[in-house]
């Protein structure tokens, strides 16, 4: 092992933590005060938790129009690491109308606490309940398809706007919200858009648990017109997993007594029902999908003279550049993943041997036939030879990597099965020049079995890097075409310079294992079933 990797991975002290279990956190929230006297506001709420000094954000709820006092359809999942102090922050929003960004909406006001105290108020008159559940081990999710007929009309001028919202009825009697449909404009017959829940979620496990289902006419103030309810369960809603539908009444308490004739206020109808296994990351492991691991080094002038001891491609004899630390402790992780330990390495930016031309995506080891190096202390090796070699330029372009890693990754689009996943890992101490070009690039790498990691490293100013892996909205091509799944996962190394051990891999590699369970998934494709290896060996002396 040669001194200069030795020393990185020492520095790191790589380790995994065990992940506990899983937590749910649901939503509500009473009295939000808006600054537009106007109208009433329409909140989201973000959260983020704190990684080594730096906040990043996990998800956020969904947007809901004209309303003080909303509950949130919207569930965060999370890990929970019992040996950590997971530190939360929710941010309150007030979303300008026709916008879903954070840049043009109102900022109300934040809370921070713990994973382990989950019980904050927002500041001023706002207050908030967050609920916390774990989960009970059972990650199987539900797709349901809902449809209504002959819905009561409550608009004087047009007919109703119709949604449905789901309710499970807990042990202690009080209701928990599952699902909130989408409003279906003037039809008083809605077909509501397939959703997935899981079944956690829905009933905890227990089929025969009540299930609250009520219908509204939403209106645009924020006062929903009361349709009426019915009550089910998941145990009746299998029912329709065969392809049969299951059908409810829609009954108004005070109509049932008021009209002598009355019989309901519609008809609910169930289209289908469908369990669907979710498979975890380590399934598809061990049934053999391998984790192709590509290095990508940013060679670009703004890197400074690697023969300065100011630049960021500096080679001290013992201590390793941000370069080294980056690449050994995501590399560590990755390549437990990849059996045969051989790994890709291309840098962008420089002048390169023999022409000393231009290029964005040369192989390291300047065998462009096979660019692959014998796991991480072999890329470590390679990018020590190559530096005295090169004369670094620029600009800084990194979708010619992209779309090089996204070709061998569409190869195995056809091949339905679980075999090989693309980790792309970039090294760059700039903002990218070509930022156009590698939306699109990343926009059609969402449809291939491929995950990207972008490392900052230095000093820069990253901020525009952030709208890479959709930190303010949904990242979108040129074009408008908005990316199929997050594959995005951008961190600045300085966060992460006074950190802990192993904190920059368990950073970036985080969201990996959701985003390869996610793609399979989508695809419908299943893990193999691990073989059953036999070892046969000689009888020796």
């Amino acid at each position: 092992m040669s001194d200069i990797y030795e020393s990185a991975a020492n520095s790191l002290g790589l380790f995994s933590s065990p992940c506990l279990t899983k937590v749910e956190l649901r939503i509500t929230c009473k009295g939000i005060s808006d600054r537009d006297a106007l109208s009433k506001p329409d909140p989201c709420i973000v959260l983020n938790m704190q990684s080594h000094g730096q906040w990043m954000e996990v998800d956020r709820t969904e947007v809901i129009r004209s309303c003080v006092n909303p509950t949130y359809s919207k569930v965060f999942t999370l890990d929970f690491y019992f040996e950590e102090v997971q530190r939360l922050r929710f941010e309150l929003f007030d979303i300008n109308s026709g916008h879903n960004g954070l840049k043009e909406a109102d900022f109300l006001g934040s809370v921070e606490c713990t994973l382990g105290q989950v019980s904050p108020r927002l500041p001023g008159r706002s207050s908030s309940s967050i609920t916390a559940e774990e989960l009970t081990g059972n990650d199987d999710y539900i797709e349901l398809s809902f449809s209504a007929r002959k819905l009561d009309d409550k608009d004087f001028f047009s007919k109703s706007d119709p949604f449905l919202e789901i309710y499970r009825v807990n042990d202690d009697a009080t209701m928990q919200l599952v699902y909130r449909t989408e409003t279906v404009m003037n039809n008083l017959n809605p077909v509501w858009k397939t959703f997935k829940v899981s079944l956690n979620s829905l009933c905890s496990g227990d089929q025969d648990r009540k299930l609250q289902c009520t219908v509204w006419d939403w209106d645009s103030n924020g006062k929903h017109d009361y349709i009426g309810d019915f009550e089910a369960s998941f145990k009746e809603m299998k029912g329709a997993i065969d392809g049969r539908q299951v059908q409810w009444p829609c009954i108004n308490p005070k109509y049932k007594v008021k009209k002598k004739n009355y019989r309901n206020s519609g008809i609910v109808i169930l289209n289908q029902c469908k369990v669907i296994k979710m498979h975890s990351f380590l399934d598809y492991i061990m049934g053999g999908c391998q984790i192709q691991f590509t290095v990508a080094i940013d060679f670009t002038a703004s890197n400074g003279d690697p023969r300065n001891s100011c630049s960021l491609h500096y080679i001290h004899p013992y201590q390793p550049n941000e370069y080294l630390k980056a690449l050994v402790a995501v590399g560590e992780i990755c390549q437990d993943y990849d059996s045969d330990k051989m790994f890709p390495a291309f840098g962008f930016g420089a002048r390169i041997p023999p022409d000393f031309k231009v290029s964005h995506d040369f192989a390291v080891n300047f065998n462009e036939d096979n660019p692959e190096c014998a796991g991480i202390q072999g890329v470590v090796e390679a990018y020590q030879a190559c530096l005295p070699k090169l004369q670094l330029y620029g600009p800084t372009n990194i979708a010619p990597i992209i779309q090089k890693v996204a070709k061998t990754a569409s190869q195995e689009v056809h091949t339905k099965e679980a075999m090989q996943y693309f980790i792309l890992l970039i090294l760059t101490d700039g903002v990218i020049t070509d930022m156009a070009d590698t939306r699109e690039a990343i926009v059609q790498a969402s449809h291939l079995p491929m995950s990207i990691i972008i490392v900052g490293v230095g000093n820069a100013d990253f901020s525009d890097m952030q709208m890479l892996d959709g930190d303010d909205g949904i990242l979108r091509s040129p074009k408008g075409e908005p990316v199929l799944r997050d594959i995005v996962q951008f961190v600045p190394f300085r966060s992460f310079k006074h950190a802990s051990p192993a904190a920059l891999a368990k950073s970036v590699l985080a969201e990996v294992p959701n985003q390869v369970v996610d793609y399979y998934n989508s695809k419908g494709i299943k893990p193999k079933v691990p073989s059953q290896y036999q070892s046969s060996r000689p009888f020796g002396p």
